[in-house]
């Protein structure tokens, strides 16, 4: 059940909010958390079982965590990261492991082994990352256990973020789960309307109509396609992942904020970043965040002895990262990629990068961050390399596609959304729109823009077969 689904809108949703707006206080941790279940089991009811058990066993270990001291206490840490990890590899990454050993026992003339393929939980990832993070901060002692093995499953649970994040930490929604009485206003349910829908028009009116010839041009042989095609296509797939992604953030952030809760922001328009390093820390932030907080500061962070064990830990954690991301080789060198960048920022690029202007910087930075999105969204690493072949060395002759008007509508409207907020005015647009609080006059003309937005997203999500979600197999 994708958010943008006629089913979630008209349905999921409005029984949600309706039920949790009308039961008493005390109830309403455990309304979400129904639904939550319910949410997930329509998508993947045969793994329910295992992310509730999961759950129970984090909660667990959380309480044992926080009880003791010492030893004991590192050791009751290992167990739940191993039992977590362990799942995640399991499920993400035996097919990988094993088609890769297959590959070289092949090789050196040996018989494959085969296996049968195991299928991947929806949203394992992001849960597994939440799960994690309760156990990380209740040992740091950044935040105690939550009493309520409800409120923990509200963490875990709770439908905006469960499928693909945003990735909430811990420590930033505890006090929230417990106490969002002040957050449960008239303002706030307005303005998460307002998000949710400029979220379902991004994600609707742009990524879908861009994703379409994204899609079919990836579906291409590289030997079929021109240089120019090449370049329409992973500049298409490049705006269709940010207005995809963060669609799907903005409406998360919206839902959330109509019940209460205050999430952390996603994106910051990162196509406008001057190197890969301000990259990062605009594209995906609760990811970078997380990354940083839990896996770079633990290797030590900025705090080493040697430059050359600082470079390693910002190599590692964006190979990480990469493989989070899928299990496949193309999505390691997407990461290696974008370490390697970090590096040479650091040691490096940035400071000519600011000696050659804005503009420029932005041109490279994006240009970069197109080279890099071709290894992720290519099904193999070996594709990947064809398919940059083409955009690099010229090739006029192939199959030619044309490209409707309202595709290239909506590049051009992208392209604008975009680079907008390099400029005062794009910025100031931007903070209106995403206003938390608006005057009287700004609260019926923000009423009547999205209610528009809502009825042409609704139109086109009923007319159209194409609306799928890039980080939901993830």
């Amino acid at each position: 059940m994708v958010f943008s689904s006629s089913l979630f809108i008209l349905y999921f949703l409005p029984a949600a909010l309706i039920a949790y707006y009308l039961v008493d206080k005390k109830y309403k941790n455990l309304v979400i958390v129904a639904f939550s279940i319910f949410f997930y089991a329509w998508g993947a009811p045969k793994y329910l079982f295992m992310v509730l058990a999961a759950m129970v066993m984090d909660f667990f270990f959380a309480n044992q965590i926080h009880k003791h001291q010492g030893k004991t206490k590192k050791y009751y840490l290992i167990a739940a990261l191993s039992v977590n990890l362990g799942l995640l590899l399991y499920f993400k990454y035996f097919n990988f492991f094993i088609d890769n050993a297959n590959e070289a026992l092949s090789m050196f003339g040996f018989q494959q082994h085969q296996f049968l393929k195991v299928a991947l939980p929806i949203g394992i990832s992001f849960f597994t990352f939440h799960e994690m993070s309760f156990l990380i901060d209740v040992y740091r002692n950044v935040k105690k256990p939550l009493k309520s093995i409800t409120d923990y499953a509200l963490y875990i649970l709770f439908f905006p973020q469960l499928i693909a994040g945003p990735i909430i930490r811990f420590n930033e929604i505890a006090d929230q789960i417990e106490n969002r009485g002040n957050n449960e206003n008239i303002d706030n349910r307005l303005t998460g309307f307002f998000r949710f829908v400029i979220g379902l028009s991004k994600k609707v009116l742009i990524a879908n109509v861009l994703g379409k010839e994204a899609d079919i041009i990836f579906s291409m042989q590289p030997g079929d396609l021109t240089t120019y095609t090449a370049w329409i296509g992973i500049i298409a797939y490049t705006f269709q992942i940010y207005f995809d992604f963060s669609g799907y953030s903005d409406m998360a952030i919206g839902m959330a904020k109509m019940m209460g809760f205050i999430f952390p922001e996603n994106f910051n328009n990162p196509y406008i970043s001057r190197n890969i390093t301000e990259l990062w820390r605009r594209w995906h932030m609760t990811l970078s965040r997380w990354m940083r907080d839990y896996l770079y500061f633990s290797l030590g962070g900025n705090r080493v002895n040697s430059k050359a064990r600082l470079y390693f830990n910002l190599a590692l954690v964006f190979i990480i990262s990469g493989f989070w991301h899928g299990a496949a080789w193309n999505f390691v060198i997407w990461g290696a990629f974008h370490g390697f960048f970090l590096i040479l920022d650091r040691i490096f690029l940035i400071k000519i990068l600011d000696k050659i202007g804005k503009w420029p910087s932005i041109a490279f930075t994006f240009i970069l961050t197109m080279i890099g999105w071709v290894f992720f969204r290519s099904e193999t690493l070996g594709y990947a390399l064809r398919f940059l072949k083409k955009m690099f060395f010229v090739k006029l002759d192939g199959i030619s596609l044309h490209f409707s008007y309202e595709f290239w509508t909506f590049l051009i409207i992208a392209l604008l959304i975009s680079f907008s907020t390099a400029f005062k005015f794009g910025r100031f647009l931007e903070s209106t729109l995403y206003s938390n609080i608006f005057k009287i006059r700004g609260y019926i003309v923000m009423t009547i823009i999205c209610l528009v937005l809502f009825v042409i997203s609704l139109s086109s999500i009923t007319s159209s077969g194409f609306n799928p979600f890039i980080y939901y197999r993830f």
